[in-house]
């Protein structure tokens, strides 16, 4: 068999037969990387990919991330068995999927520095580790896509497919850490994430893949068709998406008639003046940032919310607290707080906590209460496994409660009452960044009492002024999106905001600065939104085409 001429790539049409296809010198370098080389430049090019994250959002470097990722596959995958095809895409895709998490949670150290004495010892295993860990999903993303490449726009498709069920299920398994998914390059625009409607953020990572993969095939497929039009047809559903979106937006949102809400952000560090000792300090802070008076001609706040934690000590069991925190209540207002509550154990058992919201009215009575259910491991809990024996060591999670903090009940706490709002779907700092879990179990509420709005409260104090507390926002902002509900976001230091069941941020305060926010409710979208009500089934059919797209492509 002869040596193909220089410039041409070896693509396989049929087996056992060859076309020659004119390519650049620059991809003859890329595909035909191995070993080291190779996963060295995946390493990189997922590196690079990570600048289309938030607060960056630079969608052409995840075209660039891509396009080299589905070239590397071509150099590997070309005339090798299933088995081998397999392997060497999990190789490339654990080595991509490494670095684009590398470079996009590298913040996550800062962390590990706030208590450096307890905890700096951990922070390699935080910032490689962690990145080390997820990117085997990728890997088996790659791998299975691997199974189906065969040279052309067939690929896409396959990559598309593999890439986005596994971020699926990075999204899910071990409890889910769906951080920085790929769809999130789309859903930074206003208009763009308006597609998040009806398909939901997976639906858009398949939708990211397919557009920013397309363009390898401009060096790689020999007829015209096949060269041009993946990107052809990806510049069209970019088009597409950004025209519904922009006829979805319509006028600003309606609001809530009577409710004015004063989310307080107190800018609370994580350091010893974060203690039970000043816990006076720390309650008349929070009053009088509550007690500010408003601009003038606007009306009083009829909802005070705290954020996450707010206090260094249980406020329910301490009555003067709780007396001097109504006290500082004007009449008809209440508070809804982040706060830890104990429970009483069962016999034989433990003092049991949780990562609460608290509503407190103004005659001291806490009228209602969720408890946290996704908790956030090692930060909030030592995992069961691990628990005995890591703390046998002397080893504990981040947040310093006696055993970790235990989780609420998954069916029925979703919804809390607040005197005054309409029924809220809370959540408490990363439970926000999961599709499909704002809601209680069964995807909606009783028609009688549908939720009007999304409640977060956070502590992004652990991470400092680094990308981490903007790339929370940005993914709770896309919950307001998909379940067509108005999200409320109040965060100790920032980023504290109102955002309407569009995406649009009607109101917002800056990071790391004391300050309040006072701001109207936006009302719900009437009747909801398709993801809201049958979740992630758009994607499932969006997988199945993709399937039969990458079929379709290898047989011709």
């Amino acid at each position: 068999m002869t040596r193909p001429a220089e410039g041409y790539a070896r693509v396989s049409a049929a087996p056992g037969a060859l076309t020659r296809v004119p390519v650049s010198g620059f991809l003859r370098v890329i595909s035909g990387l191995t070993g080291w080389r190779r996963l060295g430049l995946a390493w990189l090019s997922g590196a690079f990919g990570a600048l289309a994250m938030p607060p960056f959002g630079a969608l052409p470097a995840l075209v660039v991330s891509l396009t080299v990722a589905v070239w590397l596959m071509d150099g590997a995958a070309a005339d090798r068995p299933a088995l081998r095809r397999l392997w060497l895409g999990f190789l490339i895709g654990w080595a991509w999927g490494f670095g684009y998490l590398t470079a996009g949670l590298w913040w996550l150290g800062q962390a590990f520095l706030v208590e450096a004495d307890e905890f700096l010892w951990a922070l390699p295993l935080g910032v490689i580790g962690l990145p080390f860990g997820l990117g085997l999903f990728y890997g088996a993303g790659f791998g299975a896509a691997g199974l189906l490449w065969r040279r052309g726009w067939g690929r896409i498709a396959a990559l598309a497919l593999g890439v986005g069920a596994a971020e699926w299920l990075r999204g899910h398994l071990f409890t889910g850490f769906p951080w920085n998914t790929l769809g999130m390059a789309l859903a930074q625009n206003l208009w763009l994430m308006q597609g998040a409607a009806g398909i939901g953020l997976y639906g858009l990572t398949v939708l990211a893949i397919l557009i920013c993969a397309a363009p390898a095939t401009l060096a790689t497929v020999p007829d015209p068709a096949g060269r041009f039009g993946p990107s052809a047809a990806a510049a069209l559903l970019l088009v597409a998406l950004a025209l519904f979106g922009a006829e979805r937006l319509g006028p600003p949102d309606p609001v809530v008639a009577g409710v004015r809400l004063r989310l307080v952000q107190p800018n609370l560090p994580q350091d010893a003046k974060f203690r039970p000792e000043n816990r006076a300090d720390i309650v008349d802070r929070y009053i009088e940032l509550s007690q500010r008076p408003v601009e003038a001609g606007q009306p009083e706040p009829t909802h005070i919310v705290w954020p996450e934690s707010a206090f260094p000590f249980l406020i329910q069991r301490d009555p003067d607290a709780l007396a001097k925190v109504a006290a500082g209540l004007k009449p008809g207002q209440h508070l809804v707080t982040g706060a830890a509550r104990a429970e009483e154990p069962l016999p034989g058992e433990r003092l049991r906590y949780f990562n609460a919201i608290l509503v407190i009215g103004p005659d001291g009575v806490i009228s209602d209460s969720y408890d946290k259910v996704h908790l956030v491991p090692f930060g909030e809990y030592l995992p069961g496994p691990l628990d005995a024996a890591l703390r046998a060591l002397g080893l504990r999670q981040f947040v310093a409660v006696p055993g970790g903090f235990s989780a609420g009940a998954r069916a029925a706490q979703r919804i809390l009452a607040v005197p005054g709002l309409p029924p809220v779907a809370a959540t408490i700092c990363y439970e926000a960044i999961f599709p499909g879990a704002i809601l209680p179990a069964g995807r909606a509420a009783p028609a009688s009492s549908p939720p009007g709005l999304i409640l977060n409260v956070t502590n992004d104090a652990w991470f400092g002024d680094t990308p981490g507390p903007r790339q929370h926002l940005a993914q709770a902002r896309l919950r307001a999106v998909e379940e067509g509900l108005p999200l409320v976001r109040d965060a100790n230091t920032g980023i504290s905001a109102v955002i309407d069941p569009h995406g649009r941020i009607t109101a917002q305060t800056p990071l790391d600065q004391e300050t309040w926010l006072d701001a109207d409710l936006p009302a719900r979208i009437v009747g909801g939104t398709l993801y809201g009500r049958f979740g992630d089934a758009a994607f499932a059919v969006m997988l199945a085409a993709c399937l039969v797209g990458a079929v379709t492509g290898r047989r011709r």
